[in-house]
């Protein structure tokens, strides 16, 4: 399997921005800027793995940003992007070195997954690719407020990334520019090497956060883009047998019972799978996943989570947030409700506080109030491409 590592370049301070925050760790619509373009990243079913550049004066916000990710030790950057470029690539090259490598700024946070993707294929047949987009304006060419001329817009293009290599030439060409601090991007640095680079047409959306300004637009973009939205809504029941514990939201309680069921019988997750399922109109649970299939006996729940939120993203969604409702007699939730949100945030991607889980119990009547069983309910809002 060809390996491709998303290196995600984020040790700028971000003076031009301002503020008492670098730019990457100002919260974006719930999410920090270097989560949004980390998560962009993480599951994208090209992508083998993440690696995040930063400044080491910057650890305490990197790890409060995607430290709960499960991401491997940052790059410690340098003075300039292209030293910490070169940083991070010896460092995949000492972890064992990829096949691929996409390069992407971390103030870029609204890449989307079909961008990521087309890079990634132009690699089939190029050594080096580069989101862009198409130059439309009419370009002047100026001395201070006055015209000069006209710049022809001809074959123009605005580069953005993620910008996209085959690692072994990205990481020469990087060695043989050290120094030379007039490369602006990657693909500058391919080029001067004498390497070919294809341009991908870009999402337009995919803009670089340098200015309080656009942060406001990005937002706002994230409004925009998103106004279709959709609701769903899950239901599940799970018999309760002796055990030894019990699987709620994907965390493990000590109990005296267990749910028996469809994989690991975790009845939120299943709940929550139909819940997403249903705001795509695509059908439940059982439709991927039959519960006559042998293959998903004892699985863990997290695996048909995943596929859901896959099916998310390559639909163009975005999970708004999602509400969760246990009930049984036993266990309490509630000192569990924290490890719970958490995990399911992890699951979805999102921020936790976009994530709600409720115990209740029927006060002792029906199957639940007789801990026969438990039921679970979800709902989830996806916000898609309007």
């Amino acid at each position: 399997m060809t390996t491709c590592i998303a290196l995600i370049v984020a040790a700028g301070s971000g003076s031009r921005f301002g503020g008492s925050l670098p730019k990457q760790y100002c919260p974006l619509a719930g999410q920090t800027i270097l989560r949004r373009s980390v998560l962009a990243f993480l599951n994208h079913p090209h992508i083998t793995g993440v690696r995040v550049v930063i400044n080491p004066a910057h650890r305490e916000l990197y790890d409060a940003a995607v430290g709960d990710l499960g991401l491997p030790e940052p790059v410690a950057g340098g003075a300039q992007r292209q030293e910490s470029v070169l940083l991070g690539l010896e460092t995949l090259a000492k972890d064992g070195a990829p096949d691929l490598v996409m390069i992407h700024d971390g103030a870029r946070p609204l890449v989307d997954a079909a961008t990521i993707t087309a890079v990634r294929n132009a690699l089939d047949k190029s050594k080096g690719a580069i989101a862009a987009k198409r130059v439309v304006d009419t370009l002047k060419k100026g001395d201070g407020d006055q015209i000069v001329t006209t710049v022809d817009r001809n074959n123009l293009w605005q580069a953005y990334t993620p910008q996209s290599f085959h690692f072994a030439e990205i990481l020469k060409a990087h060695r043989d520019a050290a120094g030379v601090n007039s490369l602006t991007d990657d693909a500058s640095v391919f080029e001067k090497a004498g390497l070919p680079v294809t341009l991908v047409p870009s999402n337009p959306d995919n803009m670089k956060i340098t200015n309080p300004e656009d942060l406001d637009r990005a937002a706002r973009a994230l409004g925009q883009n998103y106004g279709d939205i959709r609701t769903g809504t899950g239901f599940d029941v799970h018999r309760l047998v002796p055990g030894v514990e019990i699987i709620l939201c994907g965390v493990k309680i000590p109990h005296a019972f267990r749910c028996e069921g469809h994989s690991d019988a975790d009845v939120a997750l299943h709940a929550l799978v139909d819940a997403l399922l249903g705001a795509m109109g695509a059908g439940d649970i059982g439709t991927y996943f039959p519960p006559s299939d042998p293959q998903w006996k004892g699985m863990d729940s997290a695996h048909f989570v995943r596929h859901a939120v896959k099916m998310v993203s390559e639909r163009g969604g975005i999970i708004s947030n999602v509400d969760l409702t246990l009930i049984c007699e036993a266990p309490r939730i509630g000192p569990h409700r924290e490890a719970m949100v958490k995990r399911l945030a992890e699951l979805l991607e999102i921020d936790p506080a976009r994530v709600n889980v409720k115990g209740k119990t029927s006060e002792k009547l029906g199957f639940t109030g007789r801990s026969e069983g438990i039921a679970a309910q979800a709902v989830a809002t996806i916000r898609f491409q309007g």
